[in-house]
């Protein structure tokens, strides 16, 4: 399976464009997907040049090597007409809608061991608490906020 995997606040906590802390257990569940699993991981950041060289040299230092970065093979080049759409299995990403997991119930899932989900994407227990960096509001933080002031207006 080709996994594609952000860089800030996935891997690192988000301290963009300095590069953040290790998130507890990121780079030993990426080796192992590697190593044991087979999968193909693709590093998927908003870094690039040196911010970027930074990153994987970060990885790099501490075993872990993508497959490709910011691409879709190692061999692709950029161009205009290339689409920026990865061509992969899965994304792990801080950004999705349900939030960051922690890393264990990610390699879990992957296996298909997870204790799984309420219904909605993944159990509340599982994620990683962050909070927003800017005033734009994630999109699923924006549904729970919804939910509580209907169930407000109800009263």
């Amino acid at each position: 399976m080709k996994i594609a995997v952000d860089f800030d606040g996935t891997i690192v906590t988000h301290e963009y464009p300095n590069i953040g802390k290790e998130r507890p257990f990121a780079i030993d569940v990426l080796k192992r997907l590697q190593t044991e699993e087979k999968h193909q991981l693709i590093l998927w950041s908003y870094r690039t040049g040196e911010l970027l060289e930074e990153a994987v040299a970060f990885c790099r230092e501490r075993g872990l090597e993508f497959y490709a970065v910011n691409k879709n093979d190692p061999e692709e080049e950029y161009s205009p007409e290339t689409p920026r759409k990865l061509n992969v299995d899965m994304f792990i990403d801080d950004r999705d809608i349900h939030g960051m997991a922690d890393w264990t119930y990610i390699y879990k899932k992957i296996k298909g061991e997870a204790d799984l989900d309420n219904g909605m994407g993944m159990n509340p227990h599982n994620r990683v608490r962050t909070k927003p960096k800017n005033i734009i509001l994630r999109f699923g933080e924006w549904l729970d906020k919804l939910g509580d002031e209907i169930d407000k207006r109800k009263r």
